[in-house]
Order: C-alpha cells, then sequence, then structure tokens
C-alpha cells in the first residue's frame, strides 16, 4: 500500500487525485467538492442507516425471533459489501451507490443492534453515543490541529489496521477447520485488551478519514466525491460502532 493513503481503502488520497484531474478541466469552482458538502451528504447517509436499521430493530423486538431478521441481516451484509466493492471501482456511481450502501449496512446494524440489545438492555443506544462521541471528539481534535496526521502517524495507523484485518481473516479461515480463539473472544481482560485496542486504530482511521477529505477538497475533486467521502466514513463508522458494541458486551458480560 503506498504510503500515502489512508487505510480505509475508500479514502486513499490517489481516489482524489485521480477524479480531481480527470474532471479538473471540465467542471468550474461551483462544481467541486466541498466540506460543507460532504458533511451534508454524510448526514443523508446516516438518516438512512438509522431509517432501515429502525426496522429490522422493531421487526425483531415485535417477534423475538432472529429469524425474522436473519434474512435481512444476510442481505445487508452481502449487498452492502457489493456495493461497497463497486462503490470503490466505480467512483462517480457514488451519488447512488453511497445511499445504497448506508440503506443495506442499516439492516444489519439494526439486526445485531436488537439481538445484542436484549441480551445486554440498553447497550445499543451506549454503544451509539460512544461511536458520535468518538467521531466529534476527534473532528474537533483535528480541525483544532491537536492532532496533526503525519507521515509516522499514517504508517502507524495502517500497519495496525492491516494487522487486525488479517487477524479476523485467520479467525475466519481457521474457524472453517475448528480452530477457535476463545481466550481473545471471550470476556478475559486479554479479551477487552484487544478489543480496547481495536476501537482505538477504528477512531484513529476517522482521523485519517478527516485528514483525506480535506486534501480531496484542496484537489478539486469534482462534485460527486462528496459523496464518495461520505460513504467512505460511513465505512469506518460502521466499523467503530460495532467493535465498540462488542468491546461493551465483554465488559457487560463480566458481570
Amino acid at each position: 500500500m503506498p504510503l500515502m493513503k489512508t487505510s480505509n481503502p475508500a479514502l486513499g488520497e490517489s481516489a482524489f487525485r485521480d477524479a480531481a484531474g480527470r474532471y479538473s478541466g471540465s467542471i468550474d469552482a461551483a462544481s467541486r467538492m466541498t466540506l460543507s458538502g460532504t458533511v451534508n451528504k454524510t448526514g443523508i447517509l446516516l438518516v438512512l442507516a438509522v431509517a432501515s436499521a429502525s426496522w429490522t430493530w422493531y421487526r425483531f423486538m415485535e417477534s423475538g425471533d432472529f429469524a425474522s431478521v436473519g434474512g435481512l441481516l444476510m442481505v445487508g451484509a452481502i449487498g452492502g459489501f457489493i456495493c461497497a466493492m463497486v462503490t470503490v471501482f466505480k467512483k462517480e456511481w457514488s451519488p447512488v451507490l453511497a445511499p445504497v450502501y448506508a440503506l443495506l449496512e442499516g439492516l444489519v446494524l439494526g439486526g445485531i443492534s436488537a439481538v445484542t440489545n436484549v441480551r445486554y438492555p440498553g447497550i445499543a443506544i451506549q454503544a451509539v453515543g460512544l461511536t458520535f462521541g468518538v467521531m466529534f471528539a476527534l473532528l474537533f481534535l483535528y480541525s483544532s490541529r491537536i492532532i496533526k496526521v503525519t507521515q509516522k502517524f499514517r504508517l502507524g495507523v495502517i500497519a495496525a489496521t492491516g494487522g487486525i484485518m488479517l487477524f479476523y481473516l485467520a479467525q475466519m479461515v481457521l474457524g472453517f477447520f475448528g480452530v477457535h480463539f476463545f481466550a481473545l473472544n471471550g470476556s478475559g481482560m486479554l479479551s477487552i485488551g484487544i478489543s480496547l485496542f481495536i476501537c482505538a486504530i477504528a477512531a484513529l482511521n476517522l482521523v485519517l478519514d478527516f485528514d483525506f477529505i480535506e486534501r480531496g477538497v484542496n484537489y478539486g475533486a469534482p462534485k460527486f466525491m462528496e459523496w464518495y467521502a461520505a460513504f467512505g466514513l460511513m465505512v469506518t463508522l460502521v466499523w467503530l460502532y460495532l467493535e465498540i458494541l462488542r468491546l461493551l458486551s465483554k465488559t457487560r458480560s463480566r458481570n
């Protein structure tokens, strides 16, 4: 991975540079990406995700049966992954695909949150609050330049994120052969410590996202890249929320 790319594959600097170079000669200043436009698009995606999440949430709560939302979770997970992959390679389609991705991910988040909330009442709203709290805190720290994205910072976050992805992949592959890491996925202190580390890395990816969105604006990327940038932020937020929910589940299970 090039040194100047964010660990979020959707928001690599090359994505903005290539789009800006391709369209820069055919768009005026009013048709270029802005920070305010990106914020607005991110807000729209969040609303869409909450709407579809509410549907699977209430559907599960009414029936109390996971089977009532299992199919929706499968559609959301597979559809969201496919939609994300297409969006990464077809950035100009992001004004359509980003909202679809948000709706599909909402199905997954709503179902998982509802099931977890039944076991640990109140955990979902805690995870939501912490996710947005972390996002706004890091946005403040980044915008005030208290946190500066240096070359070493990028390399550290990228390396840690890559290691986490390899760790998850190894667990998944070994799980097919009956090998499970119960000590790493239970409620022990080691498992909680690992979850804290993963949450921290997911949160730091937000800082890289903020940095590269700002770079996209400076490159003069076309307007549709606002949707693409909002999509990239959604990818990180979904990951952060799920990791926080998982961490809270581990701590609650110790009580």
